[in-house]
């Protein structure tokens, strides 16, 4: 059984969009939709379809923001403890025309018996100095750490659209859900299959666009989430401090408290 996470915060106008192209995959058959300190707007398109879809969408709803990557533990928890065989997570506010590329890329993910499938974003590979760049930098890094790049090249859980096996869901820790890279980190420890399994060029996700301050919060926490997985891999204590610099970004904003309580059956949604 195939499942689908999808966070959302505020999404109004995007949400709606993201869940009629998932409906629409056959293979498909859970969708989670985790709200997490949501507005109203984006909570009323959600229970628009929920009560045309009862039987596919599964609303969880946290009245505070989990934080950044935080709602796809809970979604891999629930998947896991559903029985799912495969999770796919697709970020709520991507509207680019994707539905036909994410079904070749979850046939193509079974098909491979793949563990953890990536999505290439950069099929067009950067010009080398941009690789200098903090936001391919640590990705690199941690590619090259894991002797994995010649597979994968960039390509990371943080960026795009992923798909995790069960196998893979039954290994990670839940807490590390919340820091997408290091599930490359514990597949390879693990010996389980990596690859890619389909592209879409960044510019055709449609996500959504926001501000120069947002933009570098999000290139610090996926530098610092990059460096806690290369961590793992070399059997070290974790830490987001590279060369005398220590990237947090959002990363503080995670609300593992929530999650625990979550996982712990005390925080009910």
């Amino acid at each position: 059984m195939l499942t689908a996470v999808v966070p959302a915060l505020n999404e109004e106008q995007r949400i709606g969009c993201v869940l009629r192209r998932l409906l629409r995959i056959d293979d498909i058959k859970i969708i989670y939709v985790i709200l997490n300190g949501s507005n109203t707007a984006t909570r009323h398109e959600v229970d628009e379809l929920y009560r045309q879809n009862r039987q596919k969408i599964t609303v969880v709803t946290f009245t505070e923001p989990l934080g950044i990557d935080v709602p796809r533990a809970v979604g891999a928890k629930l998947s896991y403890c559903g029985g799912a065989t495969y999770t796919i997570f697709v970020d709520g506010d991507l509207v680019g025309d994707i539905t036909k590329d994410l079904s070749l890329f979850i046939n193509n993910s079974v098909k491979k018996q793949l563990d953890l499938a990536l999505m290439d974003c950069y099929p067009l590979k950067p010009i080398p100095n941009l690789l200098n760049e903090p936001m391919f930098f640590y990705r690199r890094y941690l590619n090259q750490t894991l002797k994995i790049e010649h597979k994968i090249n960039i390509a990371s859980p943080s960026h795009g659209p992923h798909m995790v096996s069960r196998r893979l869901l039954r290994l990670v820790p839940w807490e590390d859900f919340c820091i997408p890279p290091t599930l490359l980190a514990y597949a390879v420890l693990h010996k389980l299959q990596i690859n890619i399994a389909g592209r879409i060029p960044h510019a055709c996700l449609g996500s959504q666009i926001k501000n120069g301050t947002h933009t570098h919060l999000i290139v610090d926490t996926i530098a610092g989430d990059c460096l806690e997985a290369a961590c793992i891999a070399k059997n070290i204590s974790r830490s987001r401090t590279y060369e005398g610099k220590t990237y947090l970004g959002y990363h503080q904003q995670r609300r593992f408290d929530l999650l625990h309580q979550f996982l712990a059956g005390r925080l009910m949604c």
